[in-house]
């Protein structure tokens, strides 16, 4: 790493003083939780300037890539989210905000692919609504931190195709590979989904290139997300992970969690399903993923 060059304490004292004269205009803020933000802000972004010693080229790099962040951000695509999600900065935001306990389910990144609006279907129903790959019977029981059952939970889930791509980054419109269901009076849920597999997040815009030019992998770990929510607890937001994946230690946004980790049984050819869907000719795979919600504080 190259040697930070000296620099005197005149300089030092005009670098102080424009930090303290930037803190001081957000003084009469008045919202106190902006005004903490604002000042803990310059207070960090400065020091990041005065540390590496920013040249104004490298200044105006960072302008024209965050320009381009935004600009090939849409609707459909969250090139902003992304960014976040390979700084590490999501998964930090979650480890904040989602205090780890003994008992509760843990949380990670919701991603750039989700999507409000998701088809309901009922238990024991097909969220890949014909989405290639290969079938995953899910099933599981929500209850919360005393082990109560928690009937009438919302789960959503979703996940990419075999190809390793979302829904929403196909041009055709339409909504598959996610859906929504409510668990029963006991708490269960079952659906069919597919076999997670592993795929790079998109490549073809300032992220991608940061990732390349910084020889990072942009591989994501095998998962398949969830989003839990029930009155009176703690809404979840989380993924499963294939036991045995090669990416479980370098997962491109930091989302993999131990405890997240789950066996995927694969199943031969031709073996009876759980809810007699014929499946003749074709392997499938099912994983149990019990969810504990903790209280809202």
């Amino acid at each position: 790493m190259p040697s930070t060059p000296e620099v005197s304490d005149q300089q030092r004292q005009i670098e102080d003083e424009l930090v303290q004269k930037v803190r001081a205009a957000f003084d009469h803020t008045p919202d106190p939780r902006l005004k903490e933000l604002m000042q803990a802000l310059v207070l960090h972004l400065h020091a990041f300037i005065r540390d590496v010693r920013l040249t104004e080229a490298e200044w105006q790099q960072a302008i024209d890539f965050l320009t381009a962040v935004g600009h090939i951000t849409t609707e459909r695509r969250q090139e902003f989210v992304l960014l976040s999600d390979v700084l590490g900065t999501s998964m930090q935001t979650v480890n904040v905000n989602y205090e780890a306990t003994a008992e509760a389910t843990e949380a990670t990144v919701l991603g750039p692919f989700f999507v409000e609006g998701s088809p309901e279907i009922p238990l024991g129903g097909d969220m890949a609504d014909g989405v290639p790959g290969e079938p995953c019977w899910v099933e599981g029981r929500v209850t919360d931190m005393d082990g109560n059952p928690v009937p009438g939970a919302r789960l959503e889930v979703w996940e990419a195709d075999e190809d390793g791509m979302y829904d929403v980054q196909y041009d055709h419109g339409q909504l598959a590979g996610r859906a929504h269901l409510f668990t029963d009076g006991q708490g269960r849920y079952t659906f069919w989904g597919l076999t997670p597999t592993p795929y790079p997040i998109p490549q073809d815009g300032p992220v991608g290139r940061l990732l390349e030019h910084t020889t990072r992998s942009p591989m994501r770990a095998s998962h398949l997300h969830f989003k839990a929510t029930a009155p009176g607890l703690r809404t979840l937001i989380t993924h499963i992970f294939v036991e045995g994946d090669d990416l479980l230690d370098s997962d491109s946004v930091f989302g993999v969690k131990e405890s997240l980790v789950k066996r995927f049984e694969r199943q031969p050819v031709n073996t009876a399903t759980p809810d007699g869907r014929d499946l003749t000719g074709r392997t499938w795979s099912r994983v149990r993923f019990d969810i504990v919600l903790p209280k809202t504080s």
